[in-house]
């Protein structure tokens, strides 16, 4: 597990500077996970999933992608956190998010005590841009957890040549279940890609936000991830 986190500063494409917190295992080095928040932002929900990572042996980042708009502020996971984040991506834009991702992916590789490969995984908001990530880089895998806005990218989907896992909650009251059925449809000939739905809401994972939390599906889908990442992304 991790001792402790490690502030880093990730330049991006064009010229700024995101913060990040950078998880390492026992053993000092191991392959890389760029790890991509929700729309809370980077905060103690993160640095939990950083330890975890970290705990499977991996170098684990998490970068502040409202750094240009609101900067180093993570929000409660509270229905008035909620509200507050939401008012907040309205000033978001994805498509440079995912320059931002591109770079803090590019800065994770380089580093010294990463070996070997390095993958996306992202939550709510990151899953979105984990799978934004597969299209517009070249990461060696990536977890999506419930991104809303993965419809919006599969038109692109032949863009992606890395292997994926895809997380859906069935009572998910943002995400369709016909979504789950579209990524199913255009990736039915891919047998490194995967999707798994669970009997649970909107961010099941997060058990930092009561409303939220389902512990079962949590642990079972966690349980997948990290069997996915052994196989794609060995320590």
């Amino acid at each position: 597990m991790a001792d402790e986190l490690r502030t880093e500063h990730v330049p991006t494409h064009d010229g700024g500077t995101m913060s990040g917190r950078l998880a390492l295992p026992d053993d000092g080095s191991g392959p890389g996970v760029l790890l991509i928040h929700e729309i809370f932002g980077v905060n103690d929900y993160m640095d939990a999933v950083l330890d975890r990572l970290a705990g499977l042996g991996y170098v684990a980042l998490c970068v502040d992608l409202f750094w240009r708009i609101d900067p180093d502020h993570p929000l409660p996971q509270t229905e008035a956190g909620m509200g507050e984040a939401m008012t907040r991506m309205g000033s978001f834009e994805v498509a440079e998010a995912t320059r931002d991702c591109d770079a803090a992916l590019a800065y994770l590789s380089r580093l010294s005590e990463v070996t070997g490969s390095v993958a996306v995984l992202g939550f709510c908001l990151g899953g979105t841009l984990a799978f934004a990530t597969a299209v517009s880089s070249e990461p060696d895998a990536v977890v999506s957890y419930y991104g809303s806005g993965v419809g919006d990218l599969l038109d692109q989907a032949e863009a992606v040549h890395c292997p994926v896992l895809f997380h859906f909650g069935t009572e998910d009251p943002f995400i369709p279940n016909e979504l789950a059925d579209r990524v199913e449809l255009v990736f039915a000939g891919r047998d490194d890609v995967e999707l798994k739905r669970y009997a649970a809401g909107h961010a099941f994972d997060n058990s930092f936000a009561e409303m939220f939390h389902q512990p079962e599906a949590a642990e079972e889908a966690w349980g997948v991830t990290a069997d996915f990442l052994r196989r794609t992304l060995p320590a």
